[in-house]
């Protein structure tokens, strides 16, 4: 069963976490890791380029790959999920731009290019620390729920969902979504040698629930975590309150 640790707010979770990231670089300095967009992680980010101003942690050694990309948009488009990395953390660490990863949207041969993506993970010698959001209907990366998963990094078709829940970067309009994205598999987030789930709100209650207490089941794909033997979920007081109280 994955550990679950419960913070009193979404900031103090997102501080912990980003102070527990910044001990692992330290010890160890060329450390992998596995990053997500969306609203969750923001505070993270935050508190991790607020470490870096205060010399905290060096990011110069680590590598980065991100879980996902829109398929269609190219890195410079403002709506890219690499100008997102960009806004909230690249840009104010001091990460190496040829240690940064992530998925190219706009490639030729998407299929390609997700082959690609698993090389260079592969390459890189595997992710060491995978952190993770979840979606409402308990997607992970851009794996939403079906009747089987996908392995690998693969083009994803995105439920309205979570079409809905990335309006926000397309002015609100669901319609500019792109119905299409480049995700890491299940297996390939399995692969990390550790992961970490974050979770805030009332929303995504029902979601933690069956991550931790349900079946696993290709029909709420974080519930995959579930066979993994280093998994944390880091949470806020919201998103814990329907766990059994013995998870806690």
């Amino acid at each position: 069963m994955p550990t679950v640790k419960v913070f009193a707010t979404a900031d103090a979770a997102a501080g912990a976490l980003a102070r527990d990231i910044a001990a692992a670089i330290g010890r160890s300095p060329a450390l992998t890791l596995g990053l997500p967009t969306g609203r969750t992680p923001i505070p993270l980010y935050r508190e991790l380029a607020r470490l870096h101003a205060e010399g905290r942690v060096d990011f110069s050694h680590a590598t980065t790959f991100n879980l996902d990309e829109f398929a269609g948009l190219e890195a410079a488009d403002p709506r890219s999920y690499y100008a997102f990395m960009q806004r909230h953390l690249f840009d104010h660490v001091n990460l190496q731009r040829r240690r940064i990863h992530f998925l190219n949207g706009a490639a030729a041969d998407l299929a390609a290019e997700c082959a690609r993506y698993e090389r260079a993970i592969a390459r890189a010698g595997g992710i060491d620390l995978q952190i993770l959001g979840i979606g409402t209907n308990g997607h992970i990366g851009f794996n939403e729920p079906a009747t089987g998963l996908q392995s690998n990094t693969h083009l994803a078709r995105l439920k309205p969902e979570t079409r809905r829940s990335n309006a926000n970067l397309f002015d609100g309009r669901v319609s500019a979504v792109p119905r299409e994205a480049l995700s890491m598999g299940v297996g390939t987030i399995l692969r990390a040698r550790a992961v970490i789930l974050m979770a805030n709100g009332s929303r995504k209650a029902d979601a933690v629930k069956a991550t931790v207490e349900g079946p696993v089941t290709t029909r709420m794909p974080a519930s995959l975590l579930q066979l993994h033997r280093h998994v944390e979920l880091i949470l806020d007081e919201a998103a814990a309150s329907k766990l059994d109280a013995r998870v806690r």
